[in-house]
């Protein structure tokens, strides 16, 4: 998911899974049965604990795309645009990765400035592709 607040800032989601670190959007994959849009709601309470409102699809991919963690698989990944239902209740870090230990489950969220964001701020193929995209958007 991508939320940007009025600052022009983009939410960032630093974690530890798979034993690695990692910056992503905040998100993830869907669960059998699940519409995309019921996805974005479950993951967001889910990593931040409230409702996502103003929904509304911002890219899904065109291309083939290796999966990184299961092999023989393949991405296909759906980006939406959302605001945050209230106020972020969770601590929001200045510093990427800002928790104790590196341990799988671990994450923290930080914004960072759509002026000063680039690629190499994200860890996948697909979410540096979408940064730029974002960018031009917001320009």
């Amino acid at each position: 998911m991508l939320v940007v607040n009025d600052q022009k800032q983009i939410l960032i989601s630093d974690e530890f899974q798979v034993n690695m670190k990692m910056s992503k959007f905040p998100g993830g994959g869907m669960e059998y049965g699940e519409g995309t849009i019921e996805c974005l709601q479950r993951e967001a309470m889910e990593e931040f604990g409230q409702k996502l409102t103003n929904i509304r699809h911002f890219y899904t991919t065109d291309y083939y795309q290796k999966a990184y963690f299961f092999k023989d698989h393949q991405l296909i990944s759906i980006y939406y645009l959302a605001d945050l239902a209230d106020e972020m209740k969770l601590r929001v870090s200045d510093k990427p990765f800002d928790f104790a230990n590196d341990i799988n489950g671990q994450q923290s969220f930080r914004w960072i400035s759509l002026e000063k964001i680039d690629e190499g701020d994200l860890s996948f193929p697909i979410d540096k592709k979408v940064i730029g995209l974002i960018k031009e958007k917001f320009q």
